[in-house]
């Protein structure tokens, strides 16, 4: 924790004005908020408020409990310095996305806020951070909001639990619950971050009646199960989600669709480490999260009849997810960056034909329409990306369309001298320095945009579609076109060297796509995630139609 400066007999009585209190002395500027007095930092007409406390720290009797909220704390509370990220394994040497974290703890329930010096209800966006649900933090430099602040918005960016620390189930947890459940503690502590918002944020300048939700990958699956909890009902207005994925998810203790049930996962984990619940608590953190990562451990959200009711495509199914707007989409090479998750192709275009007929039968002839033999480097990627990535968006849209609610989809297809020289395209996360307006700050190994007018010109319009976005639920620029919602006529808007307006983005991928999906949840046993393609299992058959 960070040492609480005491109140001056200025600030003290300016604690019973306005919300913005003061300038100090040192150029800071002084906010009271229902959590406590805080001072944050100016810079170019945004303040910036770093290192706020959402919750107890989730230390010894707290870890693998639900985030409790935390009492005002005294004084001024110096809000200059970012606080620690959750506990996660250091980045694979060379990955593209490592970014180096200063200080990694278990005490890390921290977010932080970027405001126009003069905001006033002015829309809030709370971003998400990506990494799997194994790594990342909401203040690295990438999702800095001071960009997107100075258009007149509140950026929150939250840390919240990973791994096996932020989603280990355990029978001996679940005995220990009221509700008899376990799991999902990172899942929580993000509804705990909307709760603190909604309490604390108009003391900042937003909106608490107009706030979005958003992430990346596993922030944009975070998104979804935010969408998907009761839990979160209430706490936003809107949702982003940027290269999401809708897929099967462990039951707490069932395993109708072939993973391994949440409440085994965590008691194999202590049968293989020799530790029973109290021996997991009383291990060091680093320690745990290395071990979880050395068996094979993969945190997910498990669905539990209380936090995640079902699986989130029945979420879906059954317009249970919460009625807001919804902007998604996806990048055209997803998986350059994430090559792990396709196999390699064969040795003959034959091979692989062969492998795809035996694989979806009476689909492999739409299997193959698109995802050629003639290339199939190429299409090992493309069909992962399309059943990981674009039915999803797809999915998204279509979904929250048939609510009644507005959908908007994109399709990312803009590369870089820098990425097309590294082989990427338009690769997975692409498009989050353009959001942010910070090609400048991206991780070390990253293919950097140059700064140049045609690329600061796409960044600007995606800055204005996702803030006007935020502030009245429809995307629009003066910068691009005019972005339709998807509706009946499946309108989405592609960001490729120029921005424009198509119709029916991949026909037939999310068709063939959702058909498998039905069919596998049909048969039972068989997940739906990145077991596509030449890794798709034999005989899926029958007909959802």
């Amino acid at each position: 924790m960070m040492d609480h400066r005491k109140m001056s007999n200025r600030v003290l009585l300016a604690l019973m004005g306005s919300a913005i209190l003061a300038t100090s002395a040192h150029g800071g500027v002084v906010v009271r908020a229902p959590a406590g007095a805080v001072e944050g930092q100016v810079s170019e007409g945004v303040v910036s408020f770093k290192g706020l406390p959402y919750a107890q720290p989730p230390v010894g009797d707290g870890r693998w409990r639900a985030p409790q909220p935390i009492a005002p704390w005294d004084g001024v509370r110096d809000a200059s310095q970012f606080g620690a990220a959750c506990i996660q394994p250091i980045s694979r040497p060379g990955s593209i996305y490592a970014s180096p974290l200063e200080k990694i703890d278990e005490d890390c329930l921290f977010l932080n806020i970027w405001a126009p010096e003069k905001a006033e209800k002015a829309p809030v966006i709370v971003w998400i951070h990506g990494g799997s649900l194994v790594t990342g933090a909401g203040h690295e430099a990438m999702y800095d909001g001071n960009t997107l602040a100075s258009r007149d918005a509140v950026v929150v960016t939250i840390n919240y639990r990973l791994g096996v620390l932020g989603y280990m189930a355990h029978p001996e947890l679940s005995a220990e619950n009221p509700q008899n459940i376990s799991g999902n503690y990172g899942l929580l502590d993000q509804v705990r971050a909307l709760e603190w918002v909604r309490d604390n944020i108009a003391a900042f300048g937003g909106d608490p009646e107009n706030v979005t939700i958003a992430g990346e990958s596993a922030g944009a699956l975070s998104v979804m199960y935010l969408m998907a909890t009761p839990k979160a009902r209430g706490l936003f207005h809107k949702a982003i989600l940027q290269s999401a994925y809708m897929i099967s998810t462990p039951e707490l203790r069932g395993s109708t669709h072939g993973e391994l049930p949440a409440e085994e996962g965590g008691r194999l984990l202590g049968e293989k480490l020799g530790r029973d619940l109290a021996g997991l608590r009383a291990m060091d953190a680093n320690e745990l999260t290395l071990a979880a990562i050395a068996n094979a451990f993969g945190p997910w959200g498990a669905v539990d009849g209380e936090i995640l009711t079902r699986q989130l495509v029945d979420t879906f199914d059954r317009g249970e997810q919460a009625q807001v707007p919804v902007l998604a989409g996806y990048n055209e090479g997803e998986i350059r960056t994430l090559r792990f998750l396709a196999p390699l192709p064969p040795k003959s275009a034959d091979d692989y034909e062969k492998a795809i007929r035996a694989r979806y039968g009476d689909l492999a002839d739409e299997f193959l329409r698109l995802n050629p033999s003639a290339d199939m480097a190429e299409s090992v990627q493309t069909s992962v990306r399309d059943m990981l990535y674009g039915w999803t968006a797809h999915r998204l849209v279509k979904k929250q369309t048939a609510t009644g609610q507005q959908g908007f989809l994109y399709y990312f297809d803009h590369a870089y001298p820098s990425a097309t020289a590294a082989g990427l395209e338009a690769f997975h996360a692409a498009e989050i320095p353009y959001v942010f307006g910070t090609f400048d700050r991206t991780p070390v190994m990253w293919p950097r945009p140059k700064v140049t007018v045609a690329e600061g010109r796409i960044s600007e319009a995606l800055g204005d579609y996702w803030l006007s976005f935020a502030r009245s639920g429809e995307p629009a620029s003066n910068n691009g076109p005019q972005w339709p919602a998807y509706g009946t006529d499946k309108s989405y808007l592609l960001i490729g060297d120029e921005l424009s307006v198509g119709r029916d983005q991949a026909p037939g991928m999310y068709e063939l796509n959702e058909e498998v999906v039905c069919r596998r949840i049909q048969q039972g046993g068989i997940p739906w995630n990145w077991n596509v393609g030449l890794w798709a299992p034999e005989g899926v058959n029958g007909s959802c139609k």
